[in-house]
């Protein structure tokens, strides 16, 4: 396993292709120090004996002790471990610790690549694990490229006006690929060593050049990386963890980029036969940050509680009613969330891969959930800390040889706390609510993994609702019998396997 100033020297070696407005900068940029500040919990955490029990693993691949960031999940204590990391890290920082959605990608190509390669005779799955190798092996940072540009929302990537608003291979050559488009709303890719490319879609037969993944150094010939940074205002004076971390979001520019064969684990444009597996791998994906989400999102949420329950304190209405009503509904959605993470990963089921998947039902109905009430928790948060958050003087201020006894009088509430913690329990709550990388993260909050409107379609696809209505149909007297029931799914797995059966009978016709 490596360390932080391990990843640092690594990052500090990249090539310049960082834009910030007009700015070209390297990886040494303050404004990308904040989001690597995150990372740094990954990696020293690590290294510690008390944290060494779901913070690493044992490689699959090598039998080597390895960054659980770095782990293709081969159990339901997998999952349930890295549910229950990404929990407690996330609270070391505040909010989402970035290094999952690397992971997460890197376990859908593991299901995936092995299907393609079972139903068409090609040589993914075995890229793949060479390349998951040499991941492991230098504990890679990975940020993981998703979404599309789009364009019109209502066409289908080839019925673009611009047949660049999907990524898309333009050029399958002996050695490789050329691809060229855009991927935005990418977290920390500034700052990630590898970045892992995706479909976000299902794609139909005239969209096999849209039909694509692979993993390049975030550096690449070719790759420009198009940055909103967003950080908390420093403080002089009342220095705090919360302040110290950031976030950057990126537009990931493919300028006719070519990818060597040894990194291509999809291309629906060399071979149309692959074209499908686009939009299993586009599931897969959002399956296993979903269920990341459920080990974040409760963090976040408590997070969100502890502030509220402090400042409650500090305005000295801690033991009211509604205060306490308030709290409880915080910390109900985050058990919730959590619940359904646990449940998932203990309904989990191995794919012919020998990587777990979990329950997909159980996932999202976590994640909507928590996507429903972000905004409520920040309303929640915003009510009991009072509009203080939104219009306290600047730091400094309380500082200041001329007014800053004054300043610090008039902000004292709770005789039983001091001026000094109620001014950075405020300068806390105020970067959390109200700053700059607040407004990415309440977004992030709801559309991060998908929006609930994603999670509601999921669910819906994958639930068998005619079985459903068998309950009505016994209780109001259209049917006689009921049978016992068991919840309706389609897993993962099962539509897979399906899938696989009827590509190889296809093979065999041909």
């Amino acid at each position: 396993m490596k360390t932080f100033e391990d990843y640092v020297q690594r990052l500090y070696k990249m090539k310049p292709n960082v834009y910030i407005s007009e700015e070209k900068v390297g990886r040494d940029d303050p404004r990308l120090k904040g989001g690597m500040r995150i990372i740094k919990e990954t990696f020293d955490k690590a290294h510690e004996p008390e944290w060494e029990d779901i913070c690493t693993a044992t490689s699959h691949l090598t039998g080597k002790k390895i960054n659980r960031f770095c782990h293709i999940h081969q159990s339901e204590d997998d999952l349930l471990k890295k549910q229950l990391m990404t929990r407690q890290l996330c609270h070391r920082c505040g909010g989402c610790i970035q290094r999952c959605m690397g992971i997460d990608s890197l376990n859908a190509l593991s299901v995936i690549t092995y299907e393609m390669d079972q139903a068409l005779g090609t040589d993914h799955y075995i890229r793949f694990n060479k390349y998951m190798e040499y991941f492991q092996e230098n504990d890679l940072v990975a940020s993981c490229a998703q979404t599309d540009a789009k364009g019109d929302r209502l066409k289908r990537p080839h019925e673009q006006v611009d047949p660049d608003q999907y990524l898309r291979v333009i050029e399958t050559r002996e050695h490789g690929i050329v691809v060229r488009g855009c991927k935005v709303n990418i977290t920390n890719t500034p700052y990630a060593d590898e970045m892992i490319v995706v479909p976000c879609r299902y794609m139909g037969p005239e969209d096999k050049d849209y039909a694509v993944a692979f993993a390049l150094p975030t550096d690449w010939d070719g790759v420009k990386l198009l940055t909103r940074p967003a950080n908390f205002r420093k403080s002089k004076f009342a220095e705090a963890p919360v302040l110290e971390i950031g976030d950057c979001e990126t537009f990931i520019i493919f300028d006719d980029v070519f990818v060597p064969n040894d990194r291509v684990f999809l291309n629906g444009h060399g071979d149309p036969r692959q074209t499908p597996y686009a939009g299993f791998l586009a599931l897969m994906f959002a399956h296993y940050h979903r269920h990341s989400y459920t080990g974040c999102k409760p963090a976040v949420s408590e997070v969100i509680a502890s502030a509220a329950a402090l400042v409650a304190e500090y305005n000295g209405i801690e033991n009211t009613s509604h205060a306490r009503d308030k709290i409880s509904h915080i910390i109900g959605t985050a058990e919730l969330v959590f619940a359904a993470g646990e449940s998932s990963a203990k309904h989990s089921e191995k794919a012919p891969s020998g990587t777990q998947v979990p329950d997909e039902i159980l996932t999202n109905a976590g994640r909507r959930l928590a996507g429903e009430m972000i905004y409520e928790e920040y309303k929640i948060l915003a009510d009991l800390s009072g509009g203080l958050i939104a219009t306290l003087p600047f730091e400094e201020t309380f500082f200041s040889e001329e007014v800053g006894e004054l300043a610090m009088k008039y902000l004292q509430r709770n005789p039983r706390v001091k001026p000094e913690n109620i001014l950075r329990c405020f300068k806390g709550i105020e970067g959390m609510a109200v700053s700059d990388l607040a407004g990415v993260m309440q977004v992030a909050g709801l559309h991060g993994g998908g929006s609930p409107q994603m999670e509601t379609i999921t669910m819906m696809m994958r639930y068998d609702i005619e079985k459903l209505k068998d309950i009505a149909k016994y209780l109001f007297g259209i049917k006689k019998k009921l049978k016992r029931y068991e919840r309706p799914t389609v897993t993962p797995r099962k539509q897979l396997e399906k899938f696989r059966e009827a590509m190889l009978r296809k093979r065999n016709q041909e």
